[in-house]
This record gives C-alpha cells, sequence and structure tokens, in this order.
C-alpha cells in the first residue's frame, strides 16, 4: 500500500530538501491582528428528505476556496561533461578546454488549494504546499488576478499552514464544530485537481479520527470518499450547509490518484493552529509525560472496563507534570476537560492542543473507581512545530543553499541526555534524523549527534541551530560535533565540513 502527499508540481530536490527544523520554530514579525472568524457550532440537518442538489451550497463556498502558487529558486552549478575530467582527453585537447564553473537559478513551481477564513485575508492550507517556497501566491476563484501571501506560520507536524494576503472584504467561509461530525454525513470536497481550475467533488464521511498513518506527527484525520486528487491539498472540505469541516491534506492510494481514500486535517485542529501562530508567532505544546496505549479487548477485561475506549497510561515519565499530578501507571483516562478520548493518538492530539501551563482535568478509572486528577501541563519537548517564512528578510531575495537541509534538531532532554552519556559540561542541539540525500549526510553527520558549533559560533539549544544553519554564508560551512563511538566510554568533539553550494536533490 502506498501513502500518498495530495501535493503535485514538486521535485524530488523540493520534496527532499527539508530546512533544518528546531524543536520550536518561530515567526519573526510583529504581532498580527486576530482573525474574526464566523463559527456556526450547531450540528449539521441529517433530515434524508433534504434536496437533490448542491448548486446553492457550492455557490456559497466556492469564492472562499483560492488556488496557491508556490515557487521556490534552486542556484545550482552546471553539470560539466565527465569527459572533461579525463586526462587522456585532456592530452589531446590541452588548456583549449573551457572550465565552465558557472551558476543557474532553477525554479519549481507547485500548485495547491486554500481556504479564505477571515474577511481580513487569512488563509488556511496545507503546509506541505508552501512548505519550502520562496514565494507564495494566490488567486481567488476563476479570478486572473494573483495577490502575493505572507506565510504567517507553517507547523508541520499537523501538515497545517497560514498565508495572509493584503485585502478586505474577502468572502470567508462559515467554520463548524468538526467534533460534532458523524460517519455517513455528507461532505463536498473544493480545490484545483491537477491545475484544470476549481473542482467539487462529494461524498461522505467514511471515518473519524483516523491515525497511526505516519502523514503527520499529530492525526486525528477525517477520512471521506470524495475524491480527492493532486492539487486539492490544503482545499476545502465542507458540510451539507457549506460550513468547512477539514484541510484536504493526503490520499491513500497505490497509483498517486483517487481511490476513494481521503483525509483531511479537522477544522478544529487547524484553528488551533491558526489563533496560536497569529497571536503569539509560535506553537507550544501541552505535556503531560506518559507513555499513553490503546486498550483491546483482553486489557478491558483484565482493568474491568465497560468498553476499549479510553487510553491506558503504560509509564509515567519521572519528574513529569503527570508525575507531579499523581497519575500512575495502570491508570485509563477517558476524557480531558470533558473531551472523549478514544485512543493513544486522541490524547496526543487532545493534549497537544492545550497551552503549556494550564490545567487539564482528567478523569480515570484506577482500581475499577472513577476519580478526576487535575494536571498542569508542560511544554512539549522537542517539539517540531511552527517554522517561519523568510518573505520579510531581504537575504531571502537571493536564493542560496542551506548546508543544513534535510537536517532535524531538538533540544537535548535530559533523559536522553542520561541516554547517550552526554558529559553536564556539553551544550548543543541533538541531530534526530538526516536526511540521506543531503549535504550534511555528505559530510557525515549522524543521527544522535550533537552539534555544538556552527561556523565557530557556539550551538546551544536547537534554536541556535536553525538560527546560525540559515545564517551561514561561504561554500563550506564549518560544524563542530560531539559525538559517543560504539557502546563504549570513548565519546568527543569532530569537525564537518558540509558544503553550501548545492542544494540536496
Amino acid at each position: 500500500m502506498k501513502l500518498t502527499r495530495t501535493f503535485v508540481g514538486l521535485t524530488s530536490g523540493m520534496a527532499a530538501a527539508i530546512a533544518v527544523v528546531a524543536a520550536v520554530h518561530f515567526t519573526s514579525w510583529g504581532r498580527e491582528t486576530a482573525p474574526q472568524f464566523t463559527v456556526a457550532t450547531t450540528p449539521i440537518n441529517r433530515d434524508p428528505r433534504l434536496g437533490t442538489s448542491y448548486a446553492p451550497v457550492v455557490k456559497k463556498v466556492a469564492p472562499s476556496v483560492v488556488n496557491i502558487y508556490s515557487t521556490r529558486f534552486i542556484k545550482e552549478r552546471l553539470r560539466q561533461n565527465p569527459l572533461l575530467n579525463d586526462p587522456v582527453f585532456r592530452q589531446f585537447f590541452g588548456n583549449r578546454i573551457p572550465n565552465d564553473t558557472r551558476e543557474r537559478t532553477r525554479k519549481e513551481q507547485s500548485l495547491g488549494s486554500g481556504v479564505i477564513v477571515s474577511a481580513d485575508g487569512y488563509i488556511l492550507t496545507a503546509n506541505h504546499v508552501v512548505a519550502n517556497a520562496d514565494e507564495v501566491k494566490v488567486s481567488i476563484g476563476d479570478s486572473k488576478k494573483e495577490y502575493t501571501a505572507k506565510v504567517i506560520g507553517k507547523d508541520r507536524a499537523t501538515d497545517v499552514a497560514v498565508l495572509k494576503i493584503q485585502e478586505n472584504n474577502l468572502p470567508a467561509v462559515t467554520l463548524a464544530d468538526s467534533d460534532q461530525l458523524e460517519i455517513g454525513d455528507v461532505v463536498l470536497a473544493l480545490g484545483n485537481p491537477f491545475g484544470i481550475g476549481q473542482t467539487v467533488t462529494m461524498g461522505i464521511v467514511s471515518a473519524t479520527g483516523r491515525s497511526g498513518l505516519g502523514f503527520n506527527g499529530y492525526e486525528d484525520f477525517i477520512q471521506t470518499d470524495a475524491a480527492i486528487n493532486p492539487g486539492n491539498s490544503g482545499g476545502a472540505l465542507v458540510d451539507a450547509e457549506g460550513r468547512l469541516v477539514g484541510i484536504n491534506t493526503a490520499i491513500i492510494s497505490p497509483s498517486g490518484g483517487n481511490n476513494g481514500i481521503g483525509l483531511a486535517v479537522p477544522v478544529n485542529l487547524a484553528r488551533n493552529v491558526l489563533e496560536r501562530l497569529v497571536s503569539g508567532g509560535k506553537i507550544t505544546r501541552g505535556y503531560l509525560g506518559i507513555l499513553p496505549q490503546d486498550i483491546d479487548a483482553g486489557l478491558a477485561k483484565q482493568f474491568n472496563l465497560a468498553s476499549e475506549e479510553g487510553a491506558l497510561v503504560g509509564d509515567v515519565t519521572p519528574d513529569s507534570p503527570a508525575a507531579k499530578a499523581g497519575l500512575k501507571a495502570g491508570d485509563v483516562i477517558l476524557t480531558v476537560n470533558g473531551k472523549k478520548i478514544t485512543g493513544q493518538e486522541n490524547l496526543k492530539v487532545t493534549v497537544s492542543q492545550l497551552e503549556p501551563g494550564t490545567a487539564a482535568a482528567l478523569k480515570v478509572i484506577r482500581n475499577g473507581a472513577a476519580k478526576t486528577i487535575s494536571v498542569t501541563l508542560g511544554e512539549m519537548p522537542g517539539e517540531m512545530a511552527a517554522a517561519r517564512d523568510d518573505s520579510d528578510n531581504p537575504a531571502a531575495d537571493s536564493p542560496k543553499a542551506d548546508a543544513l537541509d534535510g537536517v532535524t534538531v531538538a533540544d537535548l532532554q535530559p533523559e536522553v541526555r542520561q541516554q547517550l552519556r552526554v558529559p553536564a559540561s556539553v551544550k548543543g542541539a541533538l541531530v534526530t534524523e538526516v536526511s540521506p540525500e543531503s549535504n550534511a549526510a555528505e559530510a557525515g553527520l549522524q543521527a544522535n549527534d550533537l552539534i555544538v558549533e556552527i561556523n565557530r559560533q557556539p550551538v546551544a539549544t536547537s534554536a541556535d541551530a536553525v538560527r546560525l544553519g540559515r545564517a551561514a554564508r561561504g561554500e563550506q560551512i564549518l560544524v563542530k560535533i560531539w559525538r559517543r563511538l560504539g557502546p563504549g566510554d570513548f565519546a568527543g568533539t569532530r569537525y564537518l565540513s558540509v558544503d553550501n553550494t548545492k542544494r540536496a536533490q
């Protein structure tokens, strides 16, 4: 089975070259004006005797769905004929052979969709539509007019991005309460599949709460059989009254085209991301500090539970918010602040939408008896969240390679420091992932390395690594790392020289 993102126009280079992402990325612009939403919280009218046409619904919502054109500029050296490196060949032609060291800027473009959610220009879309873009343009409906969009923020963990265009009195969609969706509800998907123009498809809600598919860090997908194809990404999934219930993000397909399994991020989750990006410029997620697991029939019987819903606490991290509140292994979490918990992934998403420092009331079953435990949430460590846009940075006008493209870093947490036996005197950013095609991998950077310096500038946190990596100039970037070699006690620092003249392909 093939899991496929619903985007179009991305080359292998754009798909692979993911900029180094800190535990929490942040935007650098001033505080934005909070968007004013129209939200309808009442359930949909589920009377099956309603009309036979959805034309009025489409006319209502279609003006709110936009086309998004993302452009990325890549500076690269022209490839040289391998014969020019052959000493026998050069013997015959000598110095008459030109040594071509010219560079060119190549442009990659991709297409997606988005939804206007406020009259003053806020737009929701999928993160992967604009993730690596140097320039983002938006057109509304069938209009030829294009707007330059500012990327307010991007959240890779939920695949949600927020754009803003400078316009007022726009046709904003009404937001529904996606928690009230039921399997069997009629939904319409609107977007620009394959770039052919705005298209509407119809289906039903096939499932809710889909997770564990490996697309995003936080998954709570709405599944639908409404046709979704490449180009639909970031577009609207609306109910039969034209209210936004989800942002189309992915399909499951062996062919890469629509096979009747489309996935959308629930609008409640997308709205939570938008509001936090606009108000604070970053996303920090609530943290319990437990190892939860799903409950099967055998566990339900062993713990004397009435159903298999809820999340079983398998372990509690010492000194975590859960431990301080008295949560114990064997507890079964049924609700968080009154919201029903259906499993471990649902618990993860629910807690992630709460701000660190807030109190969460957990209804749990312990030894067969119900009780409520109040937990003051901490901040999720090592979190990959909102990524800033460089559209306001003058340096962004000159396309450049990033030596740390394809590298993911996080702050070094105490438990990881203990596992890797990193001395207390060593500070740095933990490398959690390195793309095999990246320049950094070619230079020898590995997962579990600690980046302690970039171009002789100290790195203490993941944010430092992001900042210095982006600011790095020159053909080669000097990266100092700390590494433990093998299971023994031998460890120390070493230097890597990372190519900064080409993008990872």
